[in-house]
């Protein structure tokens, strides 16, 4: 299984590495199967699950639902459980219980905490206590609104440099890896030269030492225009309208089931009958 310390190793070792999002037992499984090293119950699950404009919608209990689920599905990756908004901002104690809470009730192996400033102190305690913390800066979602929208960050000097202050305090702190969202390519490469720990880039260009995506992003499950950083790997989307839309006109025409969708009476075809019937509607 993927540890902490296999990430610092790849970073390390100069490898670099891979995370994307899951959000349940099916798509976990799968890409533990592909070799995924770091899996990140995102709270983007809000998005593109939940159909919320923003990540701001999403509570503790539905990251907690979520986490569980991959968790089940998941053998070998590094399981990251992503803090959602006001589940760490009144207190540290809260942070204390919501973090405890994704470990002991869901199965995963660490949080990931948005922002510096008063967040830096929250994952000292945290990494103190024996939880794993993943930092995040840059395009912080749970901040949308005091960013007046999802906008690139770190552009000017003055942005760049609290940056670069945060990731290496986040660092000082205990944090065994920081993911750079929406900054400039090269104040990617500045932090993550600065720091011993791994980055993890999303729309900060090639020079971190990881890239994570948005697995429905990834997959082309998700409807019109792609954020610029994205590519997709595959248009499900299209297959799916294009399957659903076969299944219905059979179904209209009476060509499904067929006979080989059917059960026989009984001594008709025994063989077969045994099969199990896994589900329903």
């Amino acid at each position: 299984m993927t540890t902490v310390l296999d990430v610092q190793r790849f970073k390390d070792e100069g490898r670099r590495f891979t995370v994307l999002t899951a959000y349940d037992y099916l798509s976990a499984k799968i890409l533990d199967d592909a070799g995924i090293p770091v899996l990140l119950v995102g709270d983007s699950l809000g998005m593109v699950m939940l159909g919320y404009p923003t990540t701001l919608p999403v509570t503790l209990d539905d990251m907690l639902h979520h986490a569980g689920a991959v968790a089940r599905g998941s053998r070998q990756a590094l399981l990251v459980g992503d803090m959602p908004f006001m589940s760490y901002h009144a207190s540290t104690e809260q942070a204390i219980t919501s973090a405890g809470r994704f470990l002991q009730e869901a199965g995963m192996h660490a949080v990931k905490l948005e922002g510096g400033g008063p967040v830096i102190e929250i994952t000292r305690r945290l990494t103190e206590l024996g939880i794993p913390v993943m930092g995040h800066l840059g395009l912080t979602p749970q901040s949308v609104h005091a960013m007046g929208g999802f906008k690139v960050q770190g552009k000017t000097d003055a942005q760049a440099a609290r940056i670069l202050a945060d990731a290496r305090a986040l660092e000082q702190a205990g944090a065994f890896s920081l993911v750079l969202e929406g900054v400039p390519s090269k104040l990617a490469v500045d932090v993550t030269k600065a720091l011993r720990i791994p980055t993890i880039g999303i729309g900060a260009g090639p020079g971190t030492d990881a890239q994570v995506l948005v697995l429905h992003d990834m997959l082309g499950l998700t409807t019109g225009k792609a954020p610029k950083f994205v590519k997709r790997y595959a248009n499900l989307a299209e297959e799916i309208t294009r399957a659903a839309t076969s299944y219905a006109e059979d179904v209209r025409r009476g060509t499904f089931p067929g006979p080989e969708h059917e059960y026989s009476a009984n001594g008709a075809s025994p063989a077969k009958d045994r099969e199990e019937v896994r589900y329903g509607g």
